[in-house]
């Protein structure tokens, strides 16, 4: 097993990074009445300490009401920001680039919940969760232009705060996601209609948040082909199709996309090796991240209904290759990272056989 391109430095965005190994977002659940306490803190610190080259924070709400449907889910507003600015700076003081990620959850009925909250505040484009499933209520242009601000706000204080760049949640059927779908926005405005249009409230969120932060300060975004409750579903059926769908989000000021697949070695179009981070780097020309069950045998919704993923050193081999073949930039570890603060000090001095696979029960606490 090779893995020496990825604890290479590099540079990405104007940062320069000890690695290319990045701590993929995870929801986590552990930030009473939405403020991250110190366990929080020491939970990034340790990934840090142990050799991550960048952290991307859980997602963080944005402040708009119907952001999120738990109350110990972290705010990026408020009394929050005095707790994000300490770990930020606990984060870069350790040698990783600290990202937080904004999320509004829009219309999206809690996976986790049990049962869903449906009492939680919702907005969504169209009032529809998923098709022939209405859930919340269809947006007005005066909401949608308060969630953009927020955003806008969100990207500001993560500068403001010491953030190394920010990152926007666009995937898995979250707000953003939700007016990409032609069956959960059916608007009739200019936020509805085709593809490009229905990508109309994602651009102007990133114009807004580049505005805020200026041209120097890293944004990334997170988008998937997928949702959380369609897996099979797919947004671009082919390269022609992805690159109209990129251009408008390039064109607004992303910096780095985060292409989020459920394994990361699938090809994502018939003909070509590349999977979804590597034609989005081919297709914008911008640097891209990878993610999808990298050190693992499988994918999270197996390891989250079996109760456990076993580590698969096979799947380093299969990175080192699409890294050196220049396929995509960046590496996002999600749940091996997340069972295993040591990760990349194992790995990368090749004591895999001492890995933590990942548990379910690892979701539980914050090791």
């Amino acid at each position: 097993m090779s893995t020496s391109s990825l604890f290479a430095p590099t540079t990405v965005a104007g940062l320069a990074l000890r690695n290319r190994v990045v701590m993929s977002p995870m929801t986590r659940r552990f930030s009473p009445g939405g403020v991250p306490n110190q366990a929080v803190a020491d939970y990034y610190r340790r990934r840090a300490e142990a050799g991550v080259g960048v952290i991307i924070t859980e997602g963080v709400a944005v402040d708009h009401p119907a952001a999120v449907d738990h109350a110990d889910i972290p705010n990026f507003h408020g009394p929050a920001l005095d707790q994000w600015k300490t770990i930020a700076a606990s984060v870069t003081s350790a040698g990783a680039a600290f990202i937080p990620q904004l999320w509004h959850i829009g219309g999206h009925r809690s996976l986790t919940a049990d049962p869903p909250n449906a009492s939680a505040p919702s907005l969504s484009p169209s009032g529809v969760y998923e098709p022939g499933k209405p859930f919340g209520t269809p947006a007005t242009e005066v909401e949608i232009e308060a969630v953009i601000q927020a955003y806008a706000k969100g990207a500001r204080d993560a500068a403001a705060i010491g953030a190394s760049g920010v990152e926007i949640h666009g995937a898995h059927g979250y707000l953003i996601d939700q007016f990409f779908w032609a069956a959960t926005n059916q608007r009739q405005d200019r936020y509805g209609g085709d593809m490009i249009e229905r990508l109309r409230f994602a651009t102007e969120v990133i114009k807004a948040c580049r505005e805020a932060v200026g041209p120097s300060f890293p944004i990334f975004f997170r988008y998937s082909q997928f949702k959380q409750v369609d897996y099979k579903a797919r947004l671009c059926q082919s390269p022609d199709e992805l690159a109209a769908f990129l251009q408008p989000l390039v064109d607004a000021g992303v910096d780095v996309f985060d292409c989020s697949q459920r394994r990361f070695w699938e090809p994502e179009f018939e003909g070509s090796p590349l999977n979804l981070a590597g034609w989005t780097k081919t297709l914008t020309g911008k640097p891209t991240m990878t993610v999808g069950s990298v050190g693992l045998d499988g994918d999270v919704v197996a390891s989250l209904r079996e109760g456990v993923d076993v580590i698969a050193a096979s799947s380093l081999d299969k990175l080192d290759v699409m890294l050196d073949r220049g396929d995509f930039d960046l590496v996002g570890v999600g749940r091996a990272l997340l069972a295993d603060p040591h990760w990349v000090e194992k790995v990368r001095d090749g004591q895999t056989d001492g890995l933590a696979g990942f548990t379910r029960a690892a979701l539980e606490t914050l090791v």
